[in-house]
C-alpha cells in the first residue's frame, strides 16, 4: 500500500463515527429535553401565574431568569465536576436536579418563595446538562463529523419549547398550572433511567484522535488559567450569550403579547393560526431544521465564522418587526426568525472544540460558552419585562423592549468577528 493510501486509510479510521454514538446522543437529547422541557413551561402559562401569584411584569420575567442562575455559576466549575465525577453521573446529578426542583415547584399551590426555590434547582441540572452534552458529543464524534450532532442535539432546546407551548395552556387550563410541573418532572424522571442506562464512554476500538474523557483517573489536570485565557473563547461566550439574551426574551414574552394586543387564544377553539403557543412555536419548529442544516453547511464548506455571522446579521433585521406585524405576518415572522437563527447555537458550540488549545481545554472552553449562555438567559426575560414595567405594559411598551434587542444583537456580531475559527 502506497504512503497516501496508508494517509488515506488512517485519516478515515480516525474520522469514522462509532455506530453507538448515536445512541449516547438519543440519551443525550434525553437529558437535556428534560431540562428544556422546564425551561419553557414558564411562558405558556404566564398570565396564569401572573394571576395566581399576583405578579408584575419583572417578576414574572425574574420566574423565567432565576432559572439561569445556577448555570452561570456552575458553568466554570462543571468542568472540574465533570472531571470528578466523570460525564455519567454528572448527567445523573443533572436530570435529579431537574425531578427535584419540578417536584418542589408543583407543592407550590400559594408558596411563591416555594415555586422561585423550585426553579432555582432546576437551573442546576440545566447549568450542568449544557457543559455535559457537548463534551460528551465531542468525546463520542470526530472533529469533522461534529457540528451535524451538535446541531440535532441542539434542537432538543426547540423540541422543548414547542411541547409546553401546545401543550401546557391547556393542561393549565383543565387541571390546574401545576400538572404541567408534575408533568416535567415524571419526563425527568424517564430522562433519568434512560441516560442512566444507555449512556457510557467509548471503548478502545470506539476511539479517535479525541479529547481524553473526563475521569477521576486523569493525571495532569488541564490548566484552568490556560483554557480562560484564549480570547476567542470568551468572544464565543459573548456572542452565544447576545443570542441567548434575545431568543429567551422573545420565546419568554411572545405568546403573552399575542394573548393581550392581538386576539390570540391559548388553546385552539379559534384555530390553529390563532392559538398563541402554536404560533410562537414555529420560532422553535424552523429552528429544528436550520439549526442542523447549519451545522452541516459549516462542516461541508468549513466556514464556521460564516455560518455565525451570516444567520446573525438577518436575525437582528427581523428584529424590526415582531411587535407592529399584524395578521399573517405574525407567522411568517415567527418561522423566519427560527430559520434565521436556528444555526447559531449548534455552530457556536461546534466552534469550541477548534479553538481550544489542547484537546484537553475543551471541558473548560464549553464552561466559558456557558458563562454567556446562562447569563444572557438570566438578563433576557427579566430586562424585557423590567422595560415593560417601565414603560407601562402597552403595546408600544413591547415594540421599544423588541427595539432594545437590536444593539444587544450587535454586540453579539461585534464579538463573532474575534473568534479566531475557520
Amino acid at each position: 500500500m502506497s504512503q497516501q493510501a496508508t494517509a488515506a486509510a488512517i485519516q478515515k479510521a480516525e474520522t469514522k463515527t462509532p455506530a453507538y454514538a448515536w445512541v449516547v446522543l438519543f440519551a443525550l437529547y434525553m437529558a437535556t429535553l428534560s431540562a428544556t422541557l422546564n425551561l419553557f413551561k414558564v411562558p405558556p402559562v404566564m398570565g396564569t401565574l401572573i394571576e395566581k401569584f399576583h405578579l408584575n411584569d419583572s417578576q414574572a420575567g425574574l420566574l423565567m431568569s432565576v432559572f439561569s442562575i445556577m448555570g452561570f455559576v456552575l458553568a466554570i466549575p462543571a468542568g472540574y465536576i465533570l472531571k470528578r465525577f466523570g460525564i455519567k453521573m454528572t448527567g445523573l446529578i443533572a436530570v435529579g436536579s431537574l425531578i427535584i426542583g419540578s417536584s418542589l415547584g408543583a407543592m407550590a399551590a400559594t408558596s411563591l418563595n416555594l415555586l422561585f426555590f423550585g426553579r432555582f434547582i432546576e437551573g442546576i441540572g440545566m447549568g450542568l446538562i449544557m457543559v455535559t452534552s457537548p463534551f460528551a458529543i465531542s468525546v463520542w464524534f470526530p472533529l469533522h463529523n461534529r457540528a451535524l450532532p451538535t446541531g440535532v442535539w441542539a434542537t432538543s432546546v426547540g423540541i422543548g419549547n414547542i411541547v409546553t407551548l401546545l401543550v401546557a395552556p391547556s393542561m393549565a387550563l383543565s387541571h390546574e398550572w401545576q400538572s404541567v410541573w408534575w408533568a416535567t418532572a415524571g419526563f425527568s424522571a424517564l430522562a433519568f433511567v434512560l441516560f442512566a442506562a444507555m449512556f457510557r464512554m467509548p471503548k478502545q476500538e470506539e476511539m479517535y484522535a479525541a479529547p481524553a474523557p473526563a475521569s477521576v483517573t486523569q493525571e495532569k489536570p488541564p490548566s484552568l488559567l490556560k483554557g480562560m485565557a484564549n480570547r476567542s473563547l470568551w468572544m464565543i461566550s459573548i456572542s452565544f450569550g447576545c443570542y441567548n439574551l434575545v431568543v429567551m426574551a422573545m420565546c419568554s414574552w411572545l405568546p403573552r403579547f399575542l394573548l393581550k394586543f392581538r386576539e390570540f387564544s391559548p388553546t385552539f377553539d379559534k384555530g390553529v393560526f390563532m392559538h398563541a403557543g402554536f404560533v410562537t412555536a414555529l420560532i422553535m419548529a424552523a429552528s429544528i431544521f436550520s439549526g442542523p442544516g447549519g451545522g452541516n453547511i459549516s462542516d461541508r464548506s468549513r466556514k464556521r465564522k460564516n455560518m455565525i455571522l451570516i444567520p446573525y446579521i438577518l436575525m437582528t433585521l427581523t428584529l424590526f418587526f415582531p411587535f407592529t406585524a399584524t395578521g399573517l405576518m405574525i407567522p411568517l415572522f415567527m418561522i423566519v426568525f427560527g430559520i434565521v437563527g436556528g444555526p447559531l447555537a449548534p455552530v457556536l458550540l461546534a466552534a469550541v472544540p477548534e479553538v481550544s488549545e489542547s484537546p484537553a481545554l475543551i471541558g473548560i472552553g464549553m464552561s466559558v460558552a456557558a458563562v454567556g449562555q446562562n447569563i444572557g438567559m438570566f438578563i433576557g426575560p427579566a430586562l424585557f419585562g423590567a422595560i415593560l414595567d417601565k414603560l407601562g405594559n402597552g403595546i408600544g411598551a413591547y415594540a421599544a423592549a423588541g427595539y432594545w434587542m437590536i444593539p444587544i444583537c450587535v454586540v453579539g456580531i461585534i464579538a463573532t468577528c474575534f473568534i479566531k475559527v475557520r
